[in-house]
């Protein structure tokens, strides 16, 4: 049986090198505000005249944090006035699969992603500086504004919730994962 492509949601955002981190991060919590189905404190967090909803989970902080600056790092060194990168985040879901010999296994199978496309510019002069921070807060409004309208209309393909974990939906971060693609760099060859 062929599985259904999971839904891909993009986003795109611009940001300079003061603000990346903080852009990045702001984005993934509110993804992760929309998609965590466990218990949650709610938080606030006030970025560039916009107030965005954040999650007080002490391992999805750290994840988010180590992710970011993985993306950091990967558009820094491309050494290039405007650095691209991209960051995805996968929801899966828990089927048991049947095997023929040693019973049932669990699979995780994808049921939405985010891809978040980042362009970081670096402003070379103040009038820059006004257009960059501008751009900034365009992009960083009109992906949250996205996710919000996508998560209140799409939700025929979320699964439903079969466990009593404290979160249903095991996900993942990925840096950059063009790159990543394929067996050479999985085995470390390239």
């Amino acid at each position: 049986m062929e599985q259904r492509r999971p839904p891909e949601y993009i986003l795109d955002v611009f940001a300079d090198p003061a603000c990346v981190r903080d852009v990045v991060k702001a984005i993934l919590h509110t993804i992760f505000f929309h998609r965590y189905f466990s218990s949650i404190s709610p938080l606030t967090r006030d970025l560039l005249d916009l107030t965005l909803p954040a999650i007080d989970d002490v391992d999805l902080e750290t994840l988010v944090d180590q992710r970011t600056v993985q993306l950091v790092r990967a558009i820094e060194s491309t050494h290039q006035q405007r650095g691209r990168g991209q960051l995805v985040v996968q929801f899966f879901e828990k089927k048991r699969r049947k095997t023929y010999f040693f019973g049932k296994a669990d699979e995780e199978v994808c049921w939405e992603q985010w891809t978040l496309d980042v362009t970081l510019a670096t402003p070379r002069t103040e009038t820059d500086v006004l257009k960059v921070r501008r751009a900034m807060e365009k992009s960083l409004s009109k992906a949250a504004h996205k996710i919000v309208n996508i998560v209140n209309r799409d939700k025929d393909h979320i699964p439903p919730i079969t466990t009593t974990d404290a979160n249903p939906f095991p996900y993942q971060v990925l840096v950059n994962p063009k790159a990543t693609d394929g067996w050479g760099p999985r085995m470390g060859i390239f």
